[in-house]
C-alpha cells in the first residue's frame, strides 16, 4: 500500500528518505511560483483596466458640422451621417469657455494674430442716404372752400414750376367776392356825383380777392371783360417736385386744406450714420468728400452742416448732415452715398472688421485662451477705415485674438451653450 504522507511546508522535514523530500519541496516551490504569477497578472490586468477607464473617459466623439453632438462611443452624426471625430475633454475649461477640436479649427479657417499698437488710418467712411432738403419742403393749400373741379398735376413726382397753373376750383364764396368787385366797379360809373367813395369800396373788394390767392392780371381781366366765370384758376406761386398728392377731381376743399406737397431739389441733404464712439474725429463745417454709387461713383465736395446732438438710445447711432447743390437734378432722394471723413492719424490697436461681432447688446471679439480653447471679450469700437475698425476698450496690446472665423466660433457657442456668449454682459463694464 502506497505511503500518504501531509506534505506541509512544516512537515517537509519528517519525511525520512531525501529523494522524497526533495521532490516535495521542488513541487511546493512550483505550486507557489505559479500561484504568485496568476496573482501579478490578473493585478496588471486590474491596473490596465482602470488606465483605460480614465483614458476613455477624458474621450468624446463630436461631429465637425454639429459640434453640439457629444458621444461617448464613435459611430455616425445622428444629424447629418458623418462619421464621429475623437475629441478631449478639458478638464481645465472655463465655464464661458469654449473648445474645439484640431478638425473643427480647420474646416471652419479660424485664424489667431496678436494684437498690438498700431497706426489708424487717416479717413474714415460713413454710410449714408440722399434725402430731401426739408428746409425747402411747401405745402400748397387752398385759398377758399370749394370744388375741385379740374387737377392739372396727377402725378406724385411731377414737377412744378413757377407759375405753371395747378388747378380750376367752383367757389360760391369766391365767385361772391368777384360780384362785389363788379358791382362796386358798376356803381362808380353810374354814379360819378354820389358822395360815397365807391374808390374805396372798389379797393376793398380787390384786396379780398387779392387775399384769396387771385393775381392782379385776373382781377384786371375781371374788370375788362366786365365778367365773372364760375370756376377760378389757381397758379403756383413755388417750384419742385410733387411729394404728395392730397385730393382727387370733384373732390370738396375747406379754406386752408392741403392740395400738394412740394419739394425743392435744387439743394439736397447727404445724412451719415454716426456712432457715438466716432464723434470725437467730427467736427463742425469739417470738410467731406461725398460719393454716389448709383452716379458711377459721382464725386462731390461739401462740408459737414449740422450734427444732431441728440443720440439714439437704443442703436447709440446718429445722423450727421451735408448740403449738396443738386445741379442738374441728378441727386435723387433715397440714393445711397458713402462720406469721407479726414482724420489725424493716431496710435491704437485695429482689427479687421469681420473679426467684430456687433448686434443689439454691443461689439466683442474672440480671444485666444489655449490650444483650440477661446472666450468672448465685449470691446469698445472706434474709427473704422476700409476694412479695418479701431478698439478702443476690452482687449489688451498682445493679446491673441480671432481674426477668421469668429461669426463660426460664435454660433458654435449658442450651440452648445444654448444662448449667446454676450449676453448677460454690460457693455459698460466689459473686461479690459
Amino acid at each position: 500500500m502506497m505511503e500518504v504522507y501531509n506534505y506541509e511546508p512544516n512537515n517537509i522535514a519528517t519525511i525520512q528518505h531525501p529523494l522524497r523530500r526533495t521532490l516535495v519541496r521542488l513541487v511546493l516551490y512550483s505550486a507557489m511560483s505559479i500561484a504568485a504569477a496568476l496573482l501579478l497578472t490578473a493585478c496588471n490586468s486590474k491596473v490596465k483596466k482602470v488606465a483605460a477607464t480614465v483614458t476613455e473617459s477624458d474621450l468624446y466623439y463630436t461631429c465637425s458640422m454639429h459640434p453640439q453632438v457629444m458621444l461617448e462611443k464613435p459611430g455616425n452624426c445622428p444629424i447629418c451621417g458623418m462619421k464621429l471625430i475623437e475629441a478631449k475633454k478639458s478638464i481645465n475649461q472655463k465655464e464661458d469657455e469654449i473648445q474645439l477640436s484640431d478638425a473643427q479649427v480647420q474646416l471652419g479657417n479660424i485664424q489667431i494674430d496678436t494684437v498690438h499698437n498700431g497706426s489708424i488710418g487717416d479717413k474714415q467712411v460713413l454710410t449714408a442716404t440722399l434725402n430731401f432738403d426739408e428746409e425747402k419742403l411747401k405745402n400748397i393749400s387752398a385759398r377758399v372752400a370749394g370744388r375741385i373741379d379740374k387737377l392739372y398735376f396727377k402725378n406724385i413726382g411731377d414737377y412744378i414750376h413757377k407759375g405753371d397753373k395747378l388747378y380750376d376750383i367752383y367757389s360760391e364764396d369766391l365767385n361772391n367776392a368777384k360780384q362785389e368787385y363788379l358791382l362796386a366797379l358798376d356803381k362808380q360809373n353810374t354814379m360819378r356825383t354820389s358822395l360815397i367813395d365807391f374808390a374805396q369800396l372798389i379797393e376793398s373788394a380787390k384786396h379780398k380777392l387779392l387775399l384769396w390767392g387771385l393775381s392782379e392780371n385776373q382781377i384786371n381781366e375781371i374788370a375788362a371783360t366786365h365778367t365773372a366765370a364760375a370756376l377760378t384758376s389757381f397758379y403756383s406761386n413755388e417750384a419742385g417736385c410733387i411729394t404728395s398728392l392730397n385730393i382727387r377731381e370733384g373732390d370738396y376743399v375747406m379754406d386752408g386744406g392741403s392740395i400738394f406737397s412740394l419739394a425743392d431739389l435744387s439743394t439736397i441733404w447727404v445724412e451719415a450714420q454716426v456712432y457715438t464712439s466716432q464723434y470725437a474725429a467730427i467736427d463742425m463745417g469739417a470738410a467731406v468728400t461725398v460719393q454716389i454709387p448709383d452716379l458711377d461713383n459721382m464725386i462731390l465736395k461739401g462740408s459737414i452742416a449740422f450734427i444732431n446732438p441728440e443720440i439714439n438710445p437704443d442703436t447709440r447711432i446718429n445722423l450727421i448732415r451735408v448740403v449738396l447743390p443738386n445741379k442738374d437734378n441728378l441727386l435723387k432722394p433715397g440714393m445711397p452715398a458713402y462720406v469721407y471723413l479726414q482724420n489725424r492719424p493716431h496710435k491704437g490697436i485695429s482689427l479687421p472688421i469681420d473679426a467684430v461681432i456687433r448686434n443689439a447688446n454691443g461689439a466683442s471679439v474672440w480671444i485666444n485662451t489655449g490650444h483650440n480653447t477661446f472666450i468672448s471679450k465685449m470691446v469698445e469700437t472706434g474709427l473704422e477705415n476700409n476694412n479695418t475698425i479701431e478698439i478702443l476698450s476690452g482687449i489688451d496690446d498682445g493679446e491673441a485674438v480671432v481674426i477668421s472665423g469668429a461669426y463660426l466660433l460664435n454660433s458654435e457657442y449658442i450651440f452648445k451653450r444654448g444662448a449667446s456668449p454676450m449676453a448677460g454682459m454690460d457693455m459698460g463694464n466689459h473686461a479690459q
